[in-house]
């Protein structure tokens, strides 16, 4: 069951349709939505994944930009020399393995990922090159060259 909605998206921005459809597709597979994950728009070109992964150490997550997708992996290490003896009655709190597959638009390029409060945040920028980049055209007039009429050209043909 899907609990966001990216219509406004598509109402507010030009250009970006194929990043939110892409985006949109995320949980189209029947995924279980673990870990829960917010997609933000930061700037007119930056995005921010945020995805919840409390429990989680620096060294437990990966993430992997491959082409147009961004992988993020967590798995939880067995901690084999653990001096806690203790039993867990109740297990509330997740320490499942999970693997999140995001597709991004073209020229979408990690830049930064942070881990606070338990939460992983994934910045994204949208960086076009130059060549892809539209340009203006400049418009001129075509009017037509001033005739000149020259007597000796007549003369010529007579």
């Amino acid at each position: 069951m899907r609990t966001y909605d990216l219509t406004p998206f598509y109402r507010s921005t030009v250009g970006f349709d194929r990043l939110f459809s892409l985006l949109d597709q995320v949980n189209s597979d029947g995924g279980t939505g673990y870990p829960p994950y917010n997609i933000e728009r930061t700037g007119e070109n930056a995005y921010r994944i945020s995805v919840a992964v409390s429990g989680f150490a620096k060294e437990e997550l990966s993430i992997v930009a491959k082409e147009n997708t961004l992988t993020i992996k967590g798995e939880k290490v067995a901690n084999e020399n653990s001096k806690d003896t203790s039993e867990v009655l109740y297990r509330g709190i997740a320490a499942r393995a999970f693997e999140r597959v995001f597709q991004l638009a073209d020229f979408v390029l990690v830049k930064n990922a942070s881990l606070e409060n338990g939460l992983l945040h994934v910045d994204l920028v949208r960086e076009i090159p130059e060549a892809k980049k539209p340009r203006n055209i400049p418009i001129g007039t075509t009017s037509p060259a001033p005739q000149v009429v020259d007597g000796t050209a007549e003369k010529a043909a007579a």
